[in-house]
């Protein structure tokens, strides 16, 4: 089983829509380790990792969104995975 880690910025309206609380949801139903959080400049972050099948689903995810998001546009990066991560958490 592969693990691999990607980084992730989400533009768009994505902010006060309850993005970051379905990013939670999908990411555990995907059984993804990581994280999620607003920026400043209005746009979502977020790394998660798992199975390679599961992070192409969550990419997938993120282009849909929250129900009432408008994705803009998700730029993706690879990033070292971190073992000792558990569960996924919003970051304030």
């Amino acid at each position: 089983m592969a693990i691999t880690r990607i980084h992730a910025i989400v533009e768009g309206r994505v902010q006060g829509v309850y993005f970051r609380d379905y990013t939670v949801k999908e990411a555990c139903r995907l059984c993804l380790s990581g994280w999620v959080r607003n920026m400043g400049d209005g746009t979502v972050e977020t790394e998660f990792q798992g199975e390679d099948s599961e992070v192409s689903r969550m990419i997938q995810w993120l282009h849909k969104g929250s129900p009432l998001s408008r994705v803009a546009g998700v730029k993706t990066n690879p990033c070292l995975v971190v073992l000792e991560e558990k569960g996924f958490e919003v970051r304030y």
